[in-house]
């Protein structure tokens, strides 16, 4: 079975990890920017979920394989 997050764009990613980089002043900020991508590819994610694997995005810096991992988590418990 393919994972959920092969079917979010490689340039949707990447945005979308620019974006948490530049813009997320903090957890609350980038969980909410995971909730709005997720939402975006019709997936329902709670905030207290989003609040959680905002905290790991961040711990390691945003790095993609990270964000990738916590979307597709998210994803299936949505």
């Amino acid at each position: 079975m393919a994972s959920l997050a092969q079917s979010f764009a490689g340039t949707d990613l990447d945005a979308l990890r620019l974006d948490l980089m530049r813009n997320s002043a903090d957890f609350r900020d980038a969980a909410e920017m995971l909730q709005a991508f997720l939402w975006g590819h019709g997936y329902g994610v709670s905030r207290e979920a989003a609040l959680e694997s905002a905290h790991r995005v961040e711990g390691a810096r945003c790095a993609l394989n990270v964000i990738t991992f916590e979307l597709e988590q998210l994803a299936q418990v949505a």
